[in-house]
């Protein structure tokens, strides 16, 4: 697949690398690409070792895309997609990895939005004609793409969205990345659930000191 992902800090190259590694054609999406280049940092020593791995403003990373993945900040999220277009982004998938948090009283974060609401269903409604699939953000980004380091990959992850095929794409994606046990959750408003399993993600963070754990559904 044409893959666009959508945000160069740590989710997003984790994703991007794999991916490209797995074959597909990637393009990582920015708000501004000289700058980008010209920050140096971490994303630039990954980009010398990732050659194959395009860069591009936003909405020039999505025109031609198969499958975007949003890979942005909570706050982030619906600033980058309308920088995106919506035309680019209609009738697309995108794979929503991305979490409201709030960092506004210090860390641990809390959510911005939760109980009744979703940042999933808020993107859904903001950009109608996009497949929206939340998944992946119940995990640390090494994980998400490398699932078998940890306990050779018996642990799970999920998916929420509106749309069968969509839900079905993300899935072999992430089969494709490891992923043994994948659970379909239903359409897009129980991306509350997996959005409010943060909290307990981040105290299990801070007690274990590693965040290559995970959750795995006994049944």
């Amino acid at each position: 697949m044409r893959i666009a992902v959508l945000g160069t800090g740590m989710v997003g190259r984790a994703i991007a690398a794999r991916a490209a590694e797995l074959g597909h054609q990637v393009t990582i999406g920015t708000r501004d690409v000289a700058a980008t280049r010209d920050r140096g940092g971490d994303h630039a020593a990954w980009a010398a070792q990732h050659p194959e791995v395009g860069l591009a403003r936003y909405a020039d990373a999505t025109a031609d895309a198969d499958l975007v993945v949003n890979a942005t900040t909570g706050d982030g999220s619906l600033p980058a997609l309308t920088a995106a277009g919506e035309d680019n982004l209609a009738g697309k998938v995108l794979l929503d990895i991305a979490n409201p948090l709030d960092f506004s009283a210090g860390f641990p974060p809390t959510l911005s939005v939760l109980n009744t609401d979703s940042l999933g269903e808020r993107i859904q409604r903001a950009f109608p004609r996009l497949k929206v699939v939340k998944a992946l953000n119940t995990l640390t980004a090494d994980l998400m793409v490398h699932p078998r380091q940890l306990a050779d990959g018996d642990h799970t992850v999920f998916v929420s969205g509106d749309d069968e095929g969509a839900k079905k794409t993300v899935t072999e994606l992430l089969t494709s990345f490891g992923h043994t046990d994948v659970i379909d959750l239903g359409d897009i408003s129980t991306a509350r659930g997996t959005e409010m399993l943060l909290p307990i993600w981040l105290r299990l963070y801070g007690r274990l000191g590693t965040g290559i754990f995970n959750v795995k559904i006994v049944r």
